[in-house]
């Protein structure tokens, strides 16, 4: 079974500036490139961090009218607004991720993180791309028939050797049904957890019946 990699869909061209951009510069760079964030990396093209309109936006509030009473804005907030280049403004350190790494592997480090995008790095640490979440989530765009013939010939066939003939496959919007009967007992939370693998999976419903109660029950 071939799990989808980071390197398959990140974006290679990534807009980037150095650490001695002005704020005006970084502003410009994301108006020309129709993006939300850009990476801020050293002379050598290694990323040291990442700045989006959210590390931009203190500036703005901070621009208030100062007879308005507003809330009264956090340390950081602060320090933030008083930036003036990419070093001073920039979330640091920059969250990477690897080309080879899985959907999953980029998904858990984002969740981790709490952030939208990850940058990706080659094995020397140079910058080769950017993922985001909507890239991620491109693998629920896969067509139900590619799922139903992974799931038949990587899983039923080639790791489980169960007969495709005696379990039947159904996929529609990414759900999976399960149905017909398998050796063992034990194999039906087995196949439920190798199919919910599956990149483009969203969901799993069994209706599996079994020839033998090996004493294992289901989960």
């Amino acid at each position: 079974m071939r799990h989808r990699e980071v390197g398959e869909l990140m974006t290679r061209e990534v807009v980037t500036v150095r650490g001695r951009a002005t704020f005006k510069d970084i502003v410009r760079t994301l108006g020309e490139n129709g993006v939300s964030a850009v990476a801020v990396t050293d002379a050598a093209g290694h990323p040291v961090g990442v700045i989006s309109e959210a590390d931009l936006l203190p500036k703005s509030a901070d621009q208030g009218d100062w007879f308005r009473s507003l809330p009264r804005p956090e340390p950081w907030e602060s320090d933030k607004a008083a930036g003036t280049t990419a070093e001073e403004l920039m979330s640091a350190p920059a969250v990477c991720a690897r080309p080879d790494w899985t959907v999953a592997e980029a998904a858990r480090l984002m969740e981790g993180q709490r952030v939208k995008r990850l940058l990706v790095v080659d094995d020397a640490d140079v910058l080769v791309g950017i993922v985001t979440r909507g890239d991620l989530l491109r693998i629920f765009l896969r067509d139900d028939e590619a799922i139903r013939r992974e799931i038949t010939g990587d899983i039923l066939d080639r790791t489980l050797h169960l007969d495709p003939a005696a379990v039947s496959v159904g996929v529609e919007e990414g759900k999976v049904t399960l149905g017909g009967t398998v050796p063992f007992r034990s194999l039906v939370p087995v196949l439920e957890r190798l199919c919910r693998s599956v990149d483009g999976v969203v969901a799993v419903t069994e209706r599996l019946a079994w020839q033998t109660d090996d004493g294992r029950e289901r989960p």
